[in-house]
């Protein structure tokens, strides 16, 4: 058989102790070396607007680590969603609110769907075929459809050759019911940042080699069981679940920018002010806080980590959802070991036990790629998306540090009673407010992310102690 390969940035994968990046070739779906495998120029319509790149995407297979769901979404013509070899398959897309959606477009690899549908669905569980088709030939298909949903997927019941189905890009046009850009919901950063390309340079090799490109924050629960949360429910106390907050210990319902920059933290690290939050976890009806300093990563998501720059003040964004689907959890790009204690790791809901003295832990990466132009947005989400094969969209092109928690909560023995306050484990979310001294975070950026090292939260290595560290002993700038 022959085969080809095409070259591309490699998932990024995070080492145990964090954040080295991996750069491979991906196979293509199929063998064919044919030019007109290769997709076309992007394809233009005049049924409304372009409603689905840089959307999160799921789907209900990838063929491997380079193939994943949100290829097919991102406006790029070298990088693909490969599913499994097996029928049935699907993709969908969120777009975020309802939309009227009047045309999709399909641009295929070799490996294509012979029978497939387009669906809507207002809740990612009800679905409503606005197309269907038993003779799917590949190539660029222009559908002219007539349906509703913040949902759409291609659920493909027929591979059209040997292979799984294969999408450079999977794109859908209509009308969003979304409140328009600048309305209500939309902060504008000020300045922002225009004219960023996202980088495909991969660094050079370096001796030692770079293994990673990260530092970490140390801080402790500020404030417990408080239903409140700036960000989704602002000025608005006691509308949500209960929360635990780490970081800033003024963080209320009324929080504002100023206000969290005039509070205190909880952190180890003096210039972080951040406001970080995540539903609470009891068991029964006993609040269980985590103990101690926990863990709170800032990482390059990208693999040209030399282009990480500081998150500016005031960004802010929700990772997760409470209404999420355990299938959704689990196949999240955020996604990192699900629940875990003990020897037992990949739960993507509460184990049913945990050895006793051990610990619950739980990982979830955010996403780190900003488009420059909004601190937050409706959906608390849009102006953020995860980078594809290591490299940020061209829609959200500035590549910020990928927070990634690492919480860790003492209970054990028998689970069945554990639960979070927003519901079952797979409805863990967290919620980031950035109020980091910008001094202290572009130091530790530039030392440990742009430099390449695994940094303590006073941006020492361990491992390279000639480097340096970026704080002094008081994990403050030097004076």
């Amino acid at each position: 058989m022959r085969t080809r390969r095409r070259r591309l940035l490699a998932a990024c994968a995070s080492a145990a102790l964090g954040g080295s990046l991996l750069v491979a070739g991906v196979p293509s779906a199929h063998a064919a070396d044919s030019p007109s495998d290769r997709p076309a120029a992007a394809l233009d319509s005049t049924e409304g607007s372009l409603l689905s790149q840089g959307r999160p995407a799921l789907a209900s297979s990838q063929e491997n680590g380079g193939a994943p769901a949100a290829a097919a979404v991102d406006g790029r013509a070298d990088t693909r969603w490969g599913s499994a070899w097996s029928d049935p398959q699907w993709l969908r897309v969120d777009l975020g609110a309802t939309a009227t959606v009047t045309q999709v477009q399909l641009q295929w690899e070799a490996a294509y769907a012979r029978a497939f549908q387009i669906q809507t669905s207002p809740d990612g569980a009800a679905w409503t075929t606005v197309y269907s088709t038993t003779t799917g030939a590949g190539g660029n298909q222009t559908l002219t459809v007539n349906g509703s949903g913040r949902y759409v997927r291609m659920y493909g019941t027929q591979r059209g050759t040997g292979y799984g189905y294969s999408l450079y890009e999977f794109k859908v046009f209509g009308t969003s019911t979304a409140p328009p850009a600048g309305g209500s919901g939309y902060v504008p950063a000020n300045p922002p940042v225009t004219g960023v390309v996202p980088s495909t340079a991969v660094p050079p090799p370096t001796n030692p080699p770079t293994t990673h490109h990260e530092f970490q924050m140390n801080c402790s629960v500020s404030r417990s069981n408080l239903p409140d949360d700036p960000i989704v429910f602002p000025g608005l106390p006691g509308a949500s679940h209960s929360h635990t907050f780490m970081g800033n210990n003024s963080t209320n319902a009324m929080s504002t920018l100023a206000s969290l920059q005039a509070g205190g933290t909880s952190c180890i690290t003096p210039g972080d002010k951040t406001g970080y939050w995540m539903p609470t976890l009891l068991n029964g009806d006993t609040p269980v806080q985590p103990v101690g300093r926990q863990v709170i990563y800032y990482k390059s998501g990208v693999i040209d980590y030399r282009s990480v720059r500081p998150a500016p003040p005031g960004l802010r964004y929700l990772v997760g959802s409470p209404n999420t689907t355990q299938e959704e959890f689990r196949n999240g790009p955020g996604a990192v070991e699900g629940w875990e204690c003990g020897n037992s790791a990949f739960n993507w809901d509460f184990p049913a036990t945990c050895p006793a003295g051990t610990q619950l832990n739980i990982r979830m990466q955010a996403p780190s790629c900003w488009n420059g132009i909004h601190l937050d947005t409706p959906d608390h989400k849009s102006h953020m998306a995860y980078p594809v094969l290591g490299v940020c969209p061209a829609s959200h092109p500035v590549a910020v540090p990928m927070i990634e928690f690492k919480m860790a909560f003492p209970v054990s023995g028998d689970m069945r009673n554990v639960r979070l306050s927003s519901g079952r484990g797979y409805s863990f979310h967290y919620d980031f407010y950035n109020v980091w001294d910008p001094p202290t975070q572009a130091a530790l950026v530039r030392h440990c992310i742009n430099g390449g090292l695994q940094c303590d939260p006073r941006g020492f290595d361990l491992y390279k102690p000639d480097r340096g560290a970026a704080l002094n002993e008081n994990y403050e700038l030097p004076h």
